[in-house]
């Protein structure tokens, strides 16, 4: 179901803002730019456990021509996305497993799944050069956190800005941050980026819980979330058939 133009611009330019600033007023955690980490008792296994979940990455970037571009998941994003520069791998997401995913990162996968209020997680691939331009997130329900995997020896020089704060990746270390800020990423550097960015929906005392879920269960019936899990439904398919084909997944899930 696809919204009109209309009601599409209603909701981002008068419903989304007013909808956000009631849904700060109710949070649990607050509403900073960028939040303590240790707010979230899950952010300490991912650390923990980077290096294991780092070769679990690491076996998917040797297969980045056969992964999909951000914009290939969602063509909403096809503003901050083109050509092969943002490579993403879906291990949850818009209310699905990816099980062949899963089978190949068998740490990580079990890692996410005990993250409480799990939205979605992903790994993230940013090309040597790729600038991804100033955006923001659709509202204040859901935040994210990145898991730095591989980062350039440069890290000054492959960044993120989210409102006015720079940030930059430290290996094996997490950050957490609200994006519905808007936010804006570089790798000025000669080396692929890769973060594992988990998305969960955040904490909210009543009525803010309440209004929250059901803005996200409309959503889940537009075109704007319906269309990017059909396309990791059919990524999935084609992705188990290359790594099949290749010995690449375990004996006993193939």
């Amino acid at each position: 179901m696809a919204l009109p133009p209309w009601l599409l611009g209603w909701l981002k330019e008068t419903a989304r803002p007013g909808l956000n600033q009631f849904l700060a007023r109710y949070s649990l955690v607050g509403d900073p730019v960028v939040f303590d980490s240790n707010l979230f008792a899950w952010t300490k296994a991912l650390e923990e456990n980077w290096e294991s979940i780092r070769a679990e990455a690491q076996t998917l970037v040797e297969m980045r021509d056969a992964l999909q571009g951000f914009h290939e998941v969602s063509p909403y994003q096809s503003r901050i996305s083109k050509g092969d520069s943002w490579k993403t791998v879906w291990l949850y997401g818009f209310g699905y497993r990816s099980d062949v995913v899963c089978e190949l990162c068998p740490v990580t996968a079990r890692l996410v799944a005990d993250i409480p209020e799990l939205q979605s997680a992903f790994f993230s691939m940013l090309s040597p050069g790729t600038h991804i331009p100033a955006h923001s997130g659709v509202y204040k329900g859901l935040i994210n956190c990145h898991l730095a995997l591989l980062v350039p020896r440069e890290r000054e020089r492959c960044r993120i800005r989210v409102s006015d704060q720079v940030l930059t990746w430290q290996p094996g270390k997490t950050f957490v941050f609200d994006d519905t800020n808007e936010h804006e990423v570089w790798n000025d550097t000669e080396e692929e980026r890769v973060v594992l960015l988990v998305q969960i929906h955040r904490p909210f005392r009543s009525p803010g819980r309440e209004l929250s879920r059901l803005f996200l269960r409309a959503l889940k019936h537009t075109a704007y979330l319906r269309v990017p899990l059909r396309n990791v439904k059919h990524f999935d398919r084609e992705f188990r058939n290359f790594v099949t084909k290749r010995g690449l997944l375990p004996a006993r899930v193939r």
